[in-house]
């Protein structure tokens, strides 16, 4: 009995390991989403508003998971990249703007998100006394990190981005969860801010904008048809897909931003720290005096692991589409593919070389991403209404969760918009400005397209 006991145990613990081997996909967009940038968006909250946006916390999680799901319906149901479907159905100059809005964005954040990564490596290594004074500069991290990046993507391809994305996110998810359990949160006062509010009128509106916004970005929806096709999934594979998506947007992506955020919202306040000026290594400097230099440690592991999961995913992202868009092969035996890859990979190293906080660079990365997101959204809801894409259009429920992300996306990047507005004769906030009302155009013409061609049917 015992024998048939200890083997029946073996099965099911065979089988699980199993059906977590064969995760993976959403994998990489949760480890863009759990990035420094999101980091940011909820040491602010916290640091500003305490407990009080806990539900656009929850919400965030939910959303993401939403806008994964709709990309992953269309890449099972076409069984193709995004680009190339859009171009097979809407045309080549549509597919274009889609590769272009997406690498715009992609590009931006790989820089900032460099310059992140680079600073954390040198801080930890001053905070560990490394007597070796290169080692505490962030530029030669930069350059360093940019090389390792390269060689490992374009010699180890997808699954060397997927094992290091699940691998990272796992130990990003346990070590801010670690430096919350060490944290003096107060439950009761967590509980009240499940309670929907925006405090602070205008103020508290955009810092809540910019959480959901971590969750739904434009290289998140548009890598995960080529994630999935780099798997070979079909539609026999929807119910893993879909786990798939539930457990790296709504439990781990959703486990990070709560530690994060919880974190925050425990101790920052109370510390007075100001919340324009907080980064994710003032957050672990100011946590270890509260609960120790141990939560110090493991605050900044997972940032470091945070900054390095986001660039991995990320650099995969621009050579899929441009790839799927040129008809190149989507795997590193194509040298073209794999050359995009490492060239992607080096331009990073830029940003260890840029000045500026990164809050201040933040703000451009977070333009750019929001402002091409809602494009995004608008073309997986056209083409999943489509029944000559699909062969099984989107639901009430599905339109309805797609609506309501286009409609987050779009107030976010609206708000993003007005802020450059103020700045528009700097070449850099007029370049935001000039990108929001093409895209706004690109929206425009989409819908009218949409229109027009079911009007004749």
């Amino acid at each position: 009995m015992a024998t048939e006991s200890t083997s029946s145990n073996s099965r099911g613990i065979g089988r699980i390991g199993t059906h977590l081997e064969r995760l993976g996909p959403t994998w990489l967009a949760g480890a863009i989403a759990a990035g420094p940038a999101t980091m940011g968006s909820l040491l602010v909250a916290g640091a500003s508003f305490e407990y009080a946006l806990l539900w656009v916390v929850v919400l965030s999680a939910i959303l993401g998971t939403v806008g994964q799901y709709l990309a992953m319906r269309l890449g099972l149901l076409t069984e193709a990249g995004i680009v190339s479907v859009a171009e097979r159905h809407l045309g080549s100059f549509w597919a274009w703007v889609l590769v272009v809005d997406a690498v715009l964005a992609a590009g931006l954040a790989q820089i900032v998100i460099m310059k992140t990564l680079a600073s954390v490596s040198a801080t930890i290594a001053a905070e560990a006394g490394v007597g070796v004074a290169a080692l505490t500069d962030p530029r030669l991290w930069g350059v360093a990190w940019a090389v390792l990046l390269a060689l490992g993507l374009a010699g180890g391809g997808y699954r060397f981005a997927e094992a290091g994305a699940k691998v990272l996110v796992s130990i990003v998810v346990v070590a801010f969860l670690a430096a919350a359990f060490v944290a003096p949160i107060d439950p009761g006062a967590a509980a009240t801010g499940l309670v929907p509010a925006i405090p602070a009128g205008v103020d508290g509106a955009l810092v809540a904008a910019g959480i959901l916004g971590g969750a739904v970005h434009i290289t998140l929806l548009t890598m995960q048809s080529y994630t999935m096709r780099a798997r070979g999934w079909t539609v026999r594979d929807a119910d893993t897909a879909l786990v798939d998506v539930a457990s790296s947007m709504l439990l781990a992506f959703g486990a990070f931003s709560l530690a994060v955020f919880l974190v925050a919202a425990s101790v920052l306040p109370s510390a007075g720290v100001d919340p324009a000026t907080i980064d994710g290594v003032g957050a672990a400097q100011t946590l270890g005096p509260v609960a120790g230099e141990y939560a110090t440690w493991v605050f900044l592991a997972g940032l470091l692991g945070a900054a390095v999961s986001t660039l991995g995913g990320n650099t995969i992202v621009p050579p899929y589409l441009l790839a799927d868009k040129l008809g190149w092969e989507r795997s590193t035996d194509d040298g073209r593919y794999r050359a995009a890859i490492a060239g992607f990979a080096l331009i990073s190293a830029v940003g260890a070389f840029l000045g500026g906080t990164f809050f201040q660079l933040l703000v451009l990365t977070l333009a750019f991403g929001l402002v091409g997101t809602p494009f995004a959204i608008a073309v997986l809801l056209v083409l999943l209404n489509d029944p000559d894409v699909v062969p099984e259009t989107n639901s009430l429920p599905a339109n309805v969760g797609g609506l309501a992300l286009f409609a987050v996306a779009a107030v976010l990047a609206g708000e993003f918009v007005q802020g450059e507005l103020e700045t528009i004769a700097e070449p850099a906030s007029a370049f935001v400005v000039v990108f929001a009302a093409a895209m706004a155009l690109a929206i425009v013409g989409l819908a009218g397209k949409y229109g027009r061609e079911r009007l004749a049917a």
